[in-house]
């Protein structure tokens, strides 16, 4: 199947319809562009992802199925609960975006690389300077121990990524986001594809189809007037 090449000069190129995706390797739907402010807005808004190794050009998907968390049915378990309660962790939201990146740009255990290269780290420092890219942050005795950033479009949050140096941090840095998102008026989470850390969570896959639905109903809506102006969860 033919795979559509992004023009990096002309980012109001539209994006080929989601069907047209290929089936493997699952969601691949173009290559190529670029990833400024504006494409990367069209692709959120069309449910289309960047995720590609620093050696490779721009890789752009759009997986089916597609997991989501809806923020008012997440899941808690009763260790995360207890952690939780302990009052050990300290939590923030846009209070250290760049650091969040970079800490989950460090290689995974029995990983070699990241995705996460200067040009993305670059493209969404930009989108959180405008407003658009947010971050949540776990802290431990001062010290950032957890978190994750995403992109936020009218009443869906896309997640990009989240990191841990302890324990249940990241778990924690999601619960505590989601509550807000629930609370700003927030519909939905994008969480891309299938994690077992984010299904514990409560998240599930459906249709990419029925996605494509839920962000046409909810990337233009509006969230509460105070979303993202709280410093301290």
């Amino acid at each position: 199947m033919h795979l559509t090449a992004l023009d990096p000069e002309n980012p109001d190129q539209p994006f080929p319809p989601l069907h047209k995706a290929l089936v493997e390797p699952n969601g691949l739907i173009a290559v190529g562009g670029c990833l400024s402010t504006q494409r990367l807005l069209n692709a959120y808004r069309h449910g289309v992802f960047p995720w590609y190794n620093p050696s490779e050009p721009i890789l752009w998907w759009a997986p089916d199925p597609r997991l989501v968390m809806f923020p008012d049915q997440i899941k808690v378990s009763r260790s995360l609960r207890k952690t939780l309660r302990k009052g050990t962790f300290h939590f923030t939201v846009d209070q250290a975006f760049e650091n969040v990146v970079a800490a989950c740009a460090q290689p995974r255990a029995n990983e070699s690389g990241t995705w996460i290269s200067k040009e993305i780290h670059q493209a969404y420092t930009t989108l959180h300077k405008l407003g658009i890219a947010h971050s949540a942050e776990v802290w431990q005795n001062g010290e950032l121990v957890g978190g994750l950033y995403g992109v936020a479009l009218g009443q869906v949050f896309f997640g990009e990524s989240m990191f841990h140096t302890v324990t249940d941090a990241s778990k924690a840095a999601f619960v505590k986001l989601a509550d807000l998102l629930a609370v700003w008026n927030f519909k939905l989470i994008d969480c891309q594809v299938h994690t077992s850390h984010l299904a514990s969570l409560g998240a599930i896959e459906i249709k990419r189809d029925d996605f494509s639905t839920l962000l046409q109903n909810y990337c233009n809506a509006q969230v509460t007037a105070d979303a993202w102006r709280v410093a301290n969860l």
